[in-house]
């Protein structure tokens, strides 16, 4: 399958929580890292994922938001990494970041990146909301 995701990460399913309407499944991608992800009920149903199973996480690099401190929030997702590369755009600025073993990359303005002076080599936390991830099996 190709996808024009940015993000494309292989993990196990850790954990799995069935609503009526949704169900959020946690995906270790990494020693002691986790990725959550909210899908409808139905959905869930028709991947089949139990307990143990190897999926991928997709995330769209333009779904992320940067952070020089942990925040709050109501994104499911807060995970801190370093930045290793900054590729500027005449707009925007792919950031790429390491995370455990995983490698992610987001897509931010360059305004963003002069404002909070993003540089390489310093930590950083990506911010994504559970329903911005999507599974495959």
């Amino acid at each position: 399958m190709k996808t024009t995701a940015r993000n494309e990460l292989k993990g196990i399913v850790n954990e799995i929580i069935e609503g009526i309407v949704m169900a959020e499944v946690r995906v270790e991608v990494s020693p002691s890292i986790f990725i959550s992800a909210t899908i409808t009920k139905e959905g869930f149903k028709n991947m089949g994922i139990s307990l143990g199973d190897e999926v991928y996480v997709l995330i769209k690099a333009s779904s992320m938001i940067l952070s020089k401190r942990r925040m709050r929030a109501t994104a499911r997702n807060i995970l801190k990494g370093k930045i290793e590369k900054i590729i500027k755009g005449a707009v925007n600025s792919e950031v790429k970041l390491s995370i455990g073993e995983n490698l992610l990359c987001a897509v931010v303005t360059n305004e963003a990146i002069e404002e909070l002076q993003l540089k390489e080599q310093e930590d950083i936390y990506a911010v994504f909301k559970a329903s911005s991830v999507i599974l495959v099996a």
